[in-house]
């Protein structure tokens, strides 16, 4: 967060970073992929103008995780499962906000054709989100 705003002159890097972690499970307490969410909404909230661009690449990575997480039968604790989820929920209320409501909009096919429930109630939280 110390960053702020200079944190746009090191996005195309730090994308990379981002979507690195957000692929690959870390252990059961998840602190990789906690700690890269947390870095994802820092980043959305100071460099938001830069954000509706790479909308598409984030989404995509942030809507996989939400799965990965939902569908994983390994040793991951509730409660984690649950910050991992409710961490992505939040990242994609952020980017909705700075896109003008397009994340709402591209989220209506997936809620429509998902039928887990863990899922589908992350996508309600964003729709839900004014």
């Amino acid at each position: 967060a110390r960053l702020g705003i200079q944190v746009a002159r090191h996005l195309k890097r730090l994308e990379r970073v981002i979507l690195g972690y957000l692929e690959v499970c870390d252990g059961p307490e998840e602190e990789a992929r906690l700690g890269i969410l947390e870095t994802l909404q820092c980043t959305i909230e100071h460099a938001w103008p830069r954000m509706p661009c790479r909308l598409p690449v984030l989404l995509k990575a942030l809507l996989k995780m939400i799965w990965d997480v939902h569908t994983d039968q390994g040793s991951t604790p509730e409660p984690v499962k649950t910050a991992l989820l409710q961490g992505a929920t939040e990242c994609l209320i952020l980017l909705d906000r700075c896109s003008e409501g397009r994340v709402k909009v591209l989220l209506e096919g997936v809620s429509s054709s998902c039928a887990e429930s863990r899922v589908r109630e992350c996508i309600r939280k964003v729709q839900e989100n004014t």
